[in-house]
């Protein structure tokens, strides 16, 4: 496994943006390990542990990370997760599975057995979405709060 933290240079803003990205097995165990990393990173970029924003950042990889490794499996094939601070102020959550088929069930209005994931996506995500991966696969992504409201008010009047 290789992982790599960059900066990058955004041609809209003279910010730059962080990216993190690692391959996991496609089972339980790299879900929860992709969960675990994706705190540890978001520590590094200077998240607190224990705060809400990264609680919901958690929680989104793994419920994508999870959906991952449950129905996107390909014997063989694990899933990618990847991890972007954007200048707009929004973490950027994609995960990539070798499956093709474009189509996520409906996000149901009630939790029953099975489904709660996407329920919880929706829920702490600002969007979410899918797109193809060519030649195979597809990204299924979200985008969640990267600062607080405090500190994009402070920001905003200095």
């Amino acid at each position: 496994m290789t992982s790599e933290s960059v900066q990058i240079d955004t041609p809209q803003s003279a910010a730059s943006a962080q990216q993190f990205t690692q391959l996991f097995s496609a089972t339980r165990r790299g879900a929860r390990l992709a969960r675990l990393l994706a705190v540890e990173q978001l520590a590094a970029w200077g998240w607190p542990r224990d705060g809400a924003r990264t609680d919901a950042a958690a929680l989104v990889v793994a419920e994508l990370a999870a959906n991952a490794a449950v129905h996107g499996r390909l014997e063989g094939r694990g899933f990618r997760l990847g991890l972007a601070l954007l200048p707009t102020g929004r973490l950027r959550i994609e995960v990539t599975d070798p499956r093709a088929d474009r189509d996520l069930p409906a996000v149901p209005r009630e939790a029953g057995e099975g489904g709660r994931g996407l329920i919880i996506v929706e829920a702490l995500a600002l969007d979410w979405g899918v797109d193809p991966c060519p030649p195979s696969g597809k990204t299924v992504w979200a985008e969640v709060r990267a600062v607080t409201t405090g500190a994009r008010r402070q920001a905003l009047s200095v």
